[in-house]
């Protein structure tokens, strides 16, 4: 397993209180897999993102990433993992408008150290990777918003990560592109080996994934598997 979650507790301070955000989660996602991720709001799912991406520690329970269980990892050495083991495509694509696209990419790869014609031509890969080759020089103000996600999931692999985690990436898209964005990411998973988890409120996408799971008051219920 590429991802692992085990039995993974996490509250936050609530008045006198504490409020459970995840309570006893445990989730497999292989390699090459594509786990959605369903549920209503407030129920869980951006706060299993965060444990599962290191951003959040959790009260009780483990991440495992390829065999590292990052939960008992310095703050510093999970800092490394994230940056080299684990994409995060946010809900917003938040491109810096002063670059371009491939600028975007090769700006994550330059603060991993790596040098910078190395970094050019792994982020022109990239963009050819998401159909973005020839808008390589273009800046985000020069792109649709179906453009922009799309040199947003560039951005993510650009350091051949083997856990990719996406929130809601086509909450501002219209239908057709958000299923061309889907559509992306599923190719992506299976070319690249990557774990992956998909959070979506869209239920027409799950046809796409490989395994299904629901979050409802911070427990996860498996809904589908697929073949």
């Amino acid at each position: 397993m590429s991802l692992h979650l085990t039995d993974v507790t996490l509250t936050f301070p609530d008045g006198d209180t504490r409020l459970t955000a995840l309570d006893h989660v445990s989730l497999d996602v292989p390699r090459g897999d594509l786990t959605a991720v369903v549920g209503p709001s407030g129920s869980g799912k951006s706060s299993l993102l965060a444990v599962a991406a290191t951003l959040i520690a959790p009260d009780s329970g483990t991440v495992t990433i390829d065999g590292t269980t990052v939960t008992g990892l310095s703050r510093g050495d999970q800092a490394t993992l994230r940056r080299r083991h684990i994409g995060i495509v946010f809900q917003q694509p938040n491109l810096l408008p002063s670059l371009t696209a491939a600028e975007q990419l090769q700006v994550m790869a330059e603060i991993d150290g790596r040098r910078t014609a190395t970094a050019r031509r792994r982020a022109l890969e990239l963009l050819d990777a998401v159909g973005m080759a020839a808008h390589h020089d273009r800046r985000p103000h020069q792109l649709s918003g179906g453009q922009r996600q799309r040199v947003n999931i560039a951005r993510a692999l650009m350091n051949d990560p083997t856990v990719l985690l996406i929130d809601e990436p086509t909450s501002a898209l219209d239908q057709e592109r958000g299923a061309a964005i889907i559509d992306l990411i599923t190719r992506l998973t299976h070319q690249r080996a990557t774990a992956t988890v998909l959070v979506t409120h869209d239920r027409t996408h799950l046809a796409a994934a490989d395994q299904i799971t629901e979050v409802h008051d911070g427990r996860l219920r498996a809904v589908q598997g697929q073949s």
